[in-house]
């Protein structure tokens, strides 16, 4: 009786073991080879790419043609390094980008992701190629220029937005009271300023930038001040990879030095962009072109020191 039991434990230990297994999570078994192995066994490389997230990746019509800037940074990589394989494209969130990477399926994200420290402990990130500042968008008449003058006025934000924090910070700042009205989305906060109820909207500078380009006349605001906060966004890939991470920072490294990276970055943000053919009208910035000029992939919490 004792021996049958304990071959009964036994057994049933190892089903739940096995059960166990079997609802593992996915991500947890890194991949055995090397992306490039990967990549040269399977003759294609998988990309990582957004559906709705001009000007960094988004899908152009029926087709699913992928473009943006981090989309066009993926292919020009890719194709030094790996020249022969295919590219496929695979529409992926902001929620299973990382999951993905890790388990394999993707071999590199072309998504607008911040690279901070809790990710790098799943993922590894390339240098830098962009970063989004938070500033502010006022009409074309307004005085404001600079944060240090928005004590005693009336700001726009977004509800859930970091932009709320760092108000709330530079009130502590200028020692005046900031008054913040929130809308519940970017589109009723643009609003508020549109229609004069705020002397200017907080939000990250390419988001701020979409939003006046769609507006009814583009012409009519301006992005200034400078930064309020700023994150640094970057491609990602599996982590403890090095070879692969060295191959792509290699070619990020060299349109960087090279001049390229900039032409790349002005055809996204300055040039006129499909579908509707509108500017973003955002310059080069002092902190992205140090960046290219001093490459890294140090994450978001150095730029909050």
């Amino acid at each position: 009786m004792a021996s049958f039991c304990k071959a009964t434990l036994t057994a049933l230990a190892a089903g739940l073991t096995l059960a166990c297994a079997a609802f593992a999570p996915a991500h947890a078994q890194a991949p055995a080879t090397s992306t490039l192995d990967k990549i040269k066994a399977s003759g294609k490389v998988v990309l990582g790419v957004r559906e709705t997230s001009p000007p960094m990746a988004y899908a152009l019509g029926a087709n699913e043609k992928y473009v943006g800037y981090h989309v066009e940074l993926c292919e020009r990589v890719l194709k030094e390094i790996v020249p022969q394989a295919k590219l496929e494209y695979m529409a992926v969130t902001a929620q299973n980008t990382l999951p993905l990477v890790q388990n394999g399926t993707l071999d590199i994200g072309c998504g607008p992701t911040t690279n901070n420290t809790a990710r790098q402990q799943q993922v590894a990130f390339a240098v830098t190629t962009y970063v989004s500042e938070v500033r502010m968008a006022v009409r074309k008449d307004s005085d404001l220029k600079s944060i240090s003058q928005l004590g005693n006025r009336t700001i726009a934000a977004s509800t859930g937005t970091t932009a709320v924090q760092l108000l709330r910070k530079q009130e502590r700042t200028l020692g005046a009271p900031i008054k913040t009205v929130l809308g519940k989305d970017h589109h009723e906060s643009f609003m508020l300023l549109e229609s004069g109820r705020a002397d200017a909207f907080v939000l990250d500078d390419n988001l701020l930038a979409g939003m006046i380009a769609n507006s009814k006349d583009p012409s009519a605001y301006r992005i200034v001040g400078e930064p309020l906060g700023a994150e640094p966004i970057a491609l990602l890939f599996r982590k403890d990879d090095p070879t692969f991470k060295a191959a792509v920072d290699g070619v990020l490294t060299k349109l960087m030095q090279s001049g390229e990276m900039e032409k790349i970055y002005t055809k996204w943000f300055v040039n006129p962009i499909p579908p509707k053919n509108m500017s973003l009208n955002l310059p080069l910035g002092t902190t992205l072109r140090q960046l290219f000029a001093a490459p890294n992939d140090k994450p978001l919490e150095t730029y909050q020191q």
